[in-house]
């Protein structure tokens, strides 16, 4: 099919870093490609861990060849060890994007959640429930962090389609595109103030 755009996305974690492929066509249409979890055991050593996660991005690159990663990113969180994990697998996500010469990109939870549901504070069954709707599962991806890789390639697939943007081209935004919006203002003048 032309047009069509595969995108890997990235739930990042040490524990469990989901990761799902899509592919999207021009008219938003997706489908599932693969979708699983890259687990680590956590009494394991960090470098152990991190390999572990790295050899798993890689062979599902590997076997899929996504035009693009999308990863979820990493937002402050009250358990200190927890984010620690996460940023460290988003890192190593991001490293292997580049080294695949890949273009790489993340999303912000609340950007996600708009994407697909229309609504940046939609809870874990939310997504899952819409991310079987729109892929046309019989039931949702288990665990949640497969179904919120999912979520974040279709975010981007969308996203890089102009989806979006659609208000500036002078049409309507539908209420997921404002919420998406919303949520990506939001995202940048949280960044503004951290930074």
């Amino acid at each position: 099919m032309t047009g069509v755009r595969r995108v890997l996305g990235i739930d990042p974690g040490l524990t469990r870093c989901g990761v799902g492929v899509v592919d999207v066509d021009p008219m938003r249409r997706g489908t599932l490609v693969h979708v699983g979890v890259i687990r680590t055991p956590p009494d394991a050593p960090i470098g152990e861990r991190l390999a572990a996660v790295a050899a798993g991005i890689r062979a599902v690159i590997a076997e899929h060849e996504p035009d693009a990663v999308a990863v979820e990113r990493v937002f402050a969180q009250q358990n200190t060890h927890t984010v620690m994990g996460t940023a460290q697998a988003s890192g190593v996500a991001l490293l292997i994007a580049a080294e695949h010469g890949l273009p790489a990109a993340t999303h912000t939870p609340s950007e996600v959640k708009a994407a697909v549901t229309g609504y940046g504070s939609a809870d874990k069954k939310q997504v899952q429930a819409m991310i079987a709707r729109i892929l046309r599962l019989d039931a949702p991806p288990q665990p949640a962090d497969a179904a919120d890789a999912l979520a974040i390639a279709l975010c981007h697939a969308w996203r890089g389609s102009g989806a979006a943007g659609a208000a500036g081209g002078g049409e309507a935004q539908t209420p997921a595109q404002k919420a998406w919006a919303d949520a990506e203002r939001v995202a940048r003048t949280y960044i503004r103030a951290r930074a």
